[in-house]
């Protein structure tokens, strides 16, 4: 059985969870915009800098998801996955990482074989109610609210580093 402290990825959906679920297309151009919570990004900031790895998995596509990532400094991002666990699973290996050393954040059906497939499943306050009969841990706040920096905090404090991490944030920002 796996225990928060092997868990050393986070695999994130991204409509639903990173983002509210909202798609808003520019009139004049059909681009695809999201919004995203500064929660979401600080935590994940402080995921990476403890030495851990976070990839974003989709079954779209979109530009501002790709943006969003390389200022969080996430390198792993696969949009228009037709297969997440093949997509999640081909990732892990290049990593170095396995199924069982991850969490998987989701919010409605199309998460739960990749949920199931994974080491810690946890749902967003606002899944759908067969995602969240599957998790180990639901969050406190939807998604695209926080929620995603939710559980980085819970596994975070289970292990008892979340307060390590803080530290080392506080300490950079001082030196700034």
């Amino acid at each position: 059985m796996t225990t928060l402290e092997n868990i050393s990825v986070l695999a994130l959906d991204v409509d639903g969870v990173l983002t509210d679920g909202t798609i808003i297309f520019t009139q004049y151009t059909g681009v695809e915009n999201k919004k995203f919570h500064v929660h979401d990004g600080l935590g994940i900031s402080l995921w990476l800098k403890a030495g851990n790895e976070v990839i974003l998995i989709s079954g779209r596509k979109a530009d501002c998801v790709n943006i969003r990532a390389k200022e969080l400094g996430i390198k792993h991002v696969l949009q228009g996955s037709k297969d997440k666990i093949a997509d999640l699973d081909k990732t892990l290996s290049k990593i170095g990482a396995m199924p069982a050393h991850t969490a998987f954040v989701g919010d409605d059906l199309g998460d739960i074989t990749v949920m199931q497939h994974v080491g810690y499943a946890i749902a967003v306050h606002d899944a759908a109610q067969e995602v969240k009969d599957i998790s180990n841990w639901i969050t406190r706040r939807d998604g695209g609210r926080g929620a995603v920096r939710d559980a980085i905090e819970h596994i975070m404090k289970e292990t008892g580093c979340w307060q390590d991490a803080i530290n080392t944030e506080q300490s950079i920002t001082a030196q700034q």
